[in-house]
C-alpha cells in the first residue's frame, strides 16, 4: 500500500485524542475530513484500523499502522526542524523550529533516581513525553507504538527495535528502625522469620509490583516439608509513587523492597534498616528503542546510557 501522510496523521490524532472531534481540532480540519481520511486509510490497508468507541481504540491491525504513523511523524518532525533551522534568505528573523517530541516509558524507581537527571541536560530541540510504567510491562507501550523507547527488564527486542543492556538496580527489604523492632525483635539487626513476615504489614507500589511477593515466595520456599506450599499474604498498603513509597516505609507503615540508590541517604541517617542483607534482588534493565535513524531519539538514548553506566551495577 502507498502511505499518505495526512491519513497517517489522522490515525495518530484520533487515537491520541480519543475522538474524531478532538482529532479534528488538533489537525485544524473538520471531523468529516478526519473520518474520510481514516476510511480511505482503512480501504488502502484492507482492514478495520480503529474501533469507533469513546475513546477511539485501535484494532490489532491498527496498532501496526499506528506505529508506522508515529515513526513517520518522528522523521517528518526532525526534517521540519532541520529545514526550519536554515537562515532566512531575506534576512528576517525566522521562528524557532518546533522541538521533536520523544515518548519514553520509564519505571518509577529509575525515573526518581537516575533517569531524570540524565534527561534534564538534553537542552533545546527535544521535548520529552515520559510514561511511567513498571519495567516488566513497559514493552506493551513500545509494541503498540505509544512510546519510541523504553527502560525495560525484557532482554529480547520487540520487533523493529534494538536492545542495549543498561545495568542492574539492586533492591533490599527495608523498614524503619521502630517497625523492625516491633515486628522482628531488633532495631539494628532484625531477625527475619517466616512467621513474622506472614503478619508484618508490607508496602507495595501497585498491583503490578511483584518485588515484595517474590521475596515472600522465596522465604516460604525455605520452610520445612509441608510448609513450603504455604503462601505468605501479609496485610499490605498500596502506595503508587516512588518518593511516596519510600516515605511510607520510612514512616513505619510497613516494610518494602527499596532500591539502593533511593535509600542510601535514609540508611546513612538511620531512618531505615535492612531487614535481610542476604536478600538483595537485582533487576537488570535494558534500553529498547525503535530501529530508526533519529537524532533526537539517539540523543535521549546516549544520555540514558551514560547515566546508567555510573548509576547501575
Amino acid at each position: 500500500m502507498e502511505w499518505d501522510l495526512a491519513q497517517l496523521r489522522a490515525l495518530d490524532a484520533v487515537v491520541t485524542h480519543g475522538t474524531f472531534e478532538a482529532a479534528a481540532r488538533a489537525l485544524h480540519v473538520t471531523p468529516s475530513a478526519v473520518s474520510q481520511r481514516i476510511k480511505t486509510l482503512e480501504g488502502a490497508a484492507g482492514r478495520v484500523l480503529v474501533r469507533r468507541s469513546r475513546p477511539v481504540t485501535v484494532t490489532d491491525d491498527g496498532r501496526t499502522v499506528l506505529r508506522v504513523a508515529r515513526q513517520v511523524a518522528l522523521v517528518v518532525a526532525e526534517a521540519d526542524r532541520t529545514l526550519g533551522s536554515e537562515p532566512d534568505p531575506d534576512g528576517d528573523v525566522a521562528p524557532s523550529p518546533a522541538p521533536v517530541v520523544v515518548a519514553v516509558a520509564v519505571n518509577a524507581d529509575s525515573l526518581a533516581t537516575w533517569v531524570l537527571p540524565a534527561l534534564a541536560g538534553l537542552g533545546d530541540g527535544v521535548c520529552l513525553d515520559l510514561r511511567r510504567e513498571d519495567q516488566d510491562h513497559s514493552l506493551d507501550l513500545l509494541r503498540d507504538g505509544d512510546v519510541m523507547a523504553a527502560v525495560t527488564s525484557e532482554p529480547s527486542p520487540v520487533q523493529g527495535c534494538t536492545v542495549t543492556r543498561l545495568g542492574a538496580m539492586r533492591y533490599l527489604p527495608m523498614a524503619s528502625p521502630a517497625f523492625a523492632r516491633r515486628w522482628f525483635g531488633s532495631r539494628t539487626a532484625p531477625t527475619v522469620v517466616r512467621e513474622r513476615l506472614a503478619v508484618a504489614p508490607v508496602v507495595v507500589f501497585d498491583r503490578k509490583d511483584d518485588l515484595q511477593d517474590a521475596y515472600l515466595r522465596g522465604v516460604a520456599a525455605t520452610g520445612r516439608r509441608g510448609e513450603r506450599d504455604a503462601v505468605l499474604d501479609p496485610p499490605r498498603h498500596h502506595v503508587p509513587g516512588s518518593t511516596a513509597y519510600a516515605e511510607a516505609v520510612r514512616r513505619g507503615m510497613g516494610w518494602g523492597m527499596l532500591p539502593e540508590q533511593q535509600a542510601a541517604d535514609l540508611l546513612a541517617r538511620g531512618d531505615l534498616v535492612v531487614l535481610d542483607p542476604a536478600a538483595a534482588h537485582d533487576v537488570t534493565l535494558f534500553w529498547q528503542q525503535w530501529r530508526i535513524r533519529s537524532d533526537a531519539l539517539d540523543r535521549v538514548a546516549a544520555a540514558v546510557a551514560a547515566a546508567a553506566r555510573s548509576a547501575l551495577r
